[in-house]
This record gives C-alpha cells, sequence and structure tokens, in this order.
C-alpha cells in the first residue's frame, strides 16, 4: 500500500501530512461543506473546521494530519473498553489532535481540544502502523484518544494495512458521523467502543455542542448493517446524566434497538477540561446504573474505573458462572471453551474470543514507531 497523493498546503499543515478528504460538497455561497459529521462545517478557503483537523483548501476539503500522531502506547484491549473483543490481549492505540464535540468534561482534552502541531509529534505511515503491531505481538490497533470520524481518510488506510498482516482494528468513537462517512469508516473495522455520552438532547447539546440522534443512529446502524463487534461506554457525571428516569430509558432503548447481548460500561467522572467544581461519581452511582441495566434485560453491563471485580467481570447469562474473571485489567478466571462457549451449560457468549485469553495485564508500553519505521 502506497502513501495517498499529497498536497502541498504549507499554510494547513506540514508537508506529507495534508491529503483530499472524500466527503464534502459544495454550497450555493461559494464555500464548501464537510459531510464527515453532522455539525456540517461550510468553509471558506483556508478555514478550519470545529474539528481542527479538516480544511478547506481550493476547490477541496482536505485532512491535514494523515500520518501524524499524538502518541502510540500498548494497552490492555479492556482498556479501551472493549471486555468480548479478544479479552487480555495488546492494542496499539495511538489518536490525533482535534474532535468533532465539544464535550465540557473531556478526559482526554489536552489531545482532542489541541490546535497545535506540536501535538502530532509522532510520524507513521500505515504500512509502519501495521509493522510495529505484528513486531510488539499486538492483535489489534486501536484508534482512539480522539475520534478517528475525522481523521477518517488516514484510519481506513491505516486499518487496511493491518489488515493486509492480520491485525485487528478497533475504532473509538463517539459514533457523531454522516451515513456515507459511516459506512466508510465502519467498513475498514473489526471493533468499536461507541461512546453514548447521555441519553437526552438536554444533555449532547448542554454539554457537548451535539445532539443525539446521530449517535443513536450510529449504533442502529453498527447493530443491524455491520458485522462489527462493539460495546457502549457511558462516563456517568453526578446531576447529568445519572438520574435513575434517564438510565431506564436508555436501558430500555438498547434492548428494544440494540438487543440484549451489546456489552455496556459505565465509567466515573472525574473533574477535568471545564467541569473542574464538579464532584467525582461516586463508586454507588456506577453500581446503580449496572443494577438498572441488568434490571432491563442487557447482560453484560460493566463498571469501570473503580475496583468493582464482580462490576468488571464476564458471567454466563444462562447459568450465571464466571466466564471472564477480572481484577482492574488482569484476568485471573477463565472459563469458555474455544467456541466462546460456558464451560458449565455450554451456552454461547457474545463476543469474539479465542480458545485462550491474552496474558497482557495492566502494562502500558509507549512507542516509537520510528523504531519500525
Amino acid at each position: 500500500m502506497s502513501d495517498p497523493k499529497f498536497l502541498d498546503v504549507p499554510a494547513l499543515g506540514v508537508a506529507g501530512s495534508v491529503v483530499a478528504g472524500r466527503h464534502w460538497s459544495a454550497c450555493d455561497d461559494g464555500r464548501l461543506r464537510c459531510d464527515v459529521c453532522p455539525r456540517e462545517c461550510r468553509l471558506a478557503d483556508g478555514q478550519r473546521g470545529l474539528c481542527f483537523v479538516r480544511a478547506r483548501a481550493g476547490d477541496q476539503i482536505v485532512l491535514t494530519t494523515w500520518g501524524r500522531s499524538s502518541g502510540f502506547c500498548v494497552d490492555p484491549i479492556e482498556k479501551k473498553p472493549l471486555n468480548h473483543f479478544l479479552p487480555g490481549s495488546p492494542v496499539l492505540s495511538f489518536g490525533t489532535a482535534g474532535c468533532n464535540l465539544s464535550c465540557s468534561f473531556c478526559q482526554n482534552w489536552d489531545i482532542s481540544k489541541s490546535r497545535e502541531i506540536d501535538t502530532l509529534a509522532d510520524r507513521a505511515t500505515p504500512e509502519t502502523i501495521a509493522r510495529a503491531a505484528e513486531a510488539l505481538g499486538c492483535r489489534s490497533v486501536a484508534f482512539t484518544y480522539n475520534d478517528p470520524v475525522i481523521f477518517l481518510e488516514y484510519a481506513i488506510d491505516a486499518a487496511h494495512a493491518c489488515r493486509e498482516r492480520g491485525i485487528k482494528t478497533v475504532a473509538v468513537t463517539a459514533g457523531y458521523v454522516k451515513p456515507a462517512a459511516r459506512r466508510e469508516l465502519f467498513a475498514a473495522m473489526d471493533a468499536a467502543n461507541v461512546d453514548l455520552k447521555g441519553f437526552s438532547e438536554r444533555f449532547y447539546q448542554k454539554l457537548c455542542s451535539g445532539h443525539l440522534d446521530p449517535v443513536l443512529d450510529t449504533l442502529r446502524y453498527l447493530a443491524h448493517e455491520t458485522s462489527v463487534w462493539f460495546e457502549i461506554t457511558t462516563l456517568l457525571i453526578p446531576g447529568e446524566n445519572d438520574s435513575d428516569e434517564e438510565l431506564h430509558a436508555a436501558s430500555e432503548w438498547i434492548v428494544a434497538n440494540l438487543g440484549v447481548d451489546v456489552p455496556w460500561h459505565f465509567s466515573a467522572f472525574h473533574a477535568d477540561f471545564r467541569m473542574r467544581e464538579t464532584p467525582a461519581t461516586p463508586p454507588e452511582t456506577l453500581r446503580r446504573a449496572r443494577a438498572i441495566a441488568r434490571g432491563h434485560g442487557v447482560r453484560h453491563v460493566y463498571t469501570g474505573n473503580v475496583h468493582d471485580r464482580d462490576g468488571q467481570s464476564t458471567f454466563c447469562h444462562a447459568c450465571g458462572s464466571r466466564l471472564v474473571g477480572r481484577d482492574w485489567y488482569v484476568l485471573d478466571e477463565w472459563n469458555l471453551d474455544s467456541q466462546g462457549r460456558c464451560s458449565k451449560c455450554h451456552t454461547r457468549c457474545a463476543g469474539v474470543f479465542e480458545a485462550q485469553p491474552g496474558t497482557w495485564g495492566m502494562q502500558r508500553l509507549p512507542v516509537r514507531l520510528a523504531d519500525f519505521a
């Protein structure tokens, strides 16, 4: 796989990082509309979209950060979080800069809100990423830290290079993407974690400068029109999206629209970015949310950012046996056969499993991709 055709636009990006975008259209007033996400930024020449990384250059929309990253790290796959996709395995994680939402509570704001090219210090072609993942023993590569929707062309090129080496790919995303771009992105992915930030339009407008419906559309699309394995994460923020009413409504919607087998992760908020006065989420809130979701029939519900072995382990929905025991990111029990079935009652657990779990544990290994170029 060769590099794409690079454009020489020094005002928008360094050499070898600006490539033509694939999803845009012309407006009647002479501006160009970016059609990657529902924000639909309308741009004059030289103007950037809200995401920072997509811009207009002459008569086209471009991606300005192809091949550039804010850093690479080998993580446990459970950190994405994905509990039913190759448990215990290492994943090579990376992101770029910018974001197409403006979440006041962003936990990765130093990356997602960055407007500094210095943030993108690491340079890596798709082939280098795939080569590094293979050499490091990673079963997958995750596009994370910020949202792969905004660096669509780079993420897809990297995913294709990974597939050529048998490396799976993971999109960690807010799901805020338009249909055509969504089809192209997820056609290249094997798994995803979708951040369902809340379950009210008020929450999305007030704290994210976005809308709920496009995210629900993405979840329905993944469930009914793809073979992508996906899980959901909701960061619970005290007083904002953690009410019983909202949790009951979200649980009912997930069961009715996605089914009972989609894993749902509840994680704890800590004060950050523009919400430094909001208190941290009590562990009891996560356990309450888990109980509500399970009460509606969601089979696999997890608690994150707290020490809760039962809330982080996987159980058989038929007989109640512990299938995968987890202590934080360390797997300490495994009762699945090679087909992903319970070793006691032989009921299959939904997910992507191998005969044996990985043993990566809690390691976090920063990586210099230049070593693999």
